[in-house]
């Protein structure tokens, strides 16, 4: 008798959030364990399986031909099954609602809100989930996201909220030493850049006119909170995005350098799916969300 591989449910829930971002950390971020757990659960299922599922890295993390086949497969199962799991709950069904951010926004912009929202209505629960910067994908297993889309997309209701504006800033010390001579940074000017972003700084100085210097040190993150951290840090300068790091600028922790902005080509859209547009909680969060955060038409 072949014996057959028996992966735990756990395993397969790792394996399909880790999956959806293509990303240990965030998965981890999301399931509330560290990468390592991730790392370690998506590891016993490879070798349950006895299928390489992901391609490793040094700096990413890409699903192998098979391991997309099968997230492909046992995705819509998992979902399947919480569903029939959930329509065995409580006879009264709570009012819940997930959304799902990107980090920053989460962080920095939509969290410190949400007691408006929970105030308004105690009686839904709200459960955030943050997802990768720059992925332009709806969460399956969220209601609604916030996420960065070149365009409203294709199959899901939207809403557009703002673009992303991005402002040079760096620290008040690192701000005096910023020399500019006849439109061109003549002074150190070392880069702090966001690695979604590679060239974000080009094409500010390709807007703006002002040359930066070409032996420029440059310093890669993947998060923009480590981004701003360093600036406020004085590592170097940034383009962080506004008003979503306004807070940082009120507190003087960073300043601009210029006043002249970089409006990428990508905006903040709210998006659901559309058979989701009619459910009273969508629509509450969905109005509360236009209310306070789109820009004014």
């Amino acid at each position: 008798m072949v014996a057959r591989a028996r992966a735990s449910l756990r395993g397969l829930r790792t394996f399909c959030v880790a999956a959806r971002h293509e990303s240990f950390r965030l998965a981890a971020e999301e399931l509330f364990i560290t990468s390592s757990a991730v790392s370690h659960q998506v590891k016993s299922l490879e070798q349950e399986l006895g299928v390489l599922l992901f391609e490793r890295g040094s700096r990413e993390l890409k699903l192998t031909e098979r391991g997309r086949s099968f997230f492909e497969e046992v995705e819509p199962v998992i979902e399947k099954l919480d569903a029939i799991v959930g329509s065995y709950g409580a006879e009264t069904p709570s009012r819940s609602i997930r959304i799902s951010v990107q980090p920053f926004f989460a962080s920095e912009y939509f969290v410190p809100r949400l007691s408006e929202f929970t105030a308004e209505h105690p009686d839904i629960d709200i459960q955030v989930g943050t997802s990768d910067e720059s992925s332009e994908k709806h969460p399956t297993d969220s209601d609604l996201s916030i996420r960065l889309f070149k365009s409203a997309p294709d199959n899901l209701a939207s809403h557009l909220l703002f673009p992303l504006e991005m402002v040079p800033a760096g620290s008040p010390d690192f701000k005096k030493s910023v020399v500019v001579r006849k439109k061109a940074i003549v002074s150190d000017f070392p880069l702090i850049v966001h690695e979604t972003r590679p060239k974000a700084w080009k094409h500010w100085s390709k807007s703006t006119g002002i040359a930066l210097p070409k032996d420029s040190k440059v310093t890669r993150l993947d998060s923009m909170i480590a981004v701003v951290r360093a600036t406020e840090r004085g590592i170097g300068a940034a383009l962080v995005p506004v008003p979503i790091a306004d807070q940082w600028f009120k507190q003087g922790s960073i300043v601009r350098l210029f006043n002249k902005t970089l409006i990428a080509d990508v905006s903040y859209y709210l998006v659901y799916k559309e058979d989701r547009a009619e459910d009273p909680e969508v629509c509450l969060l969905r109005d509360w969300i236009l209310q306070n955060f789109a820009a004014p038409t």
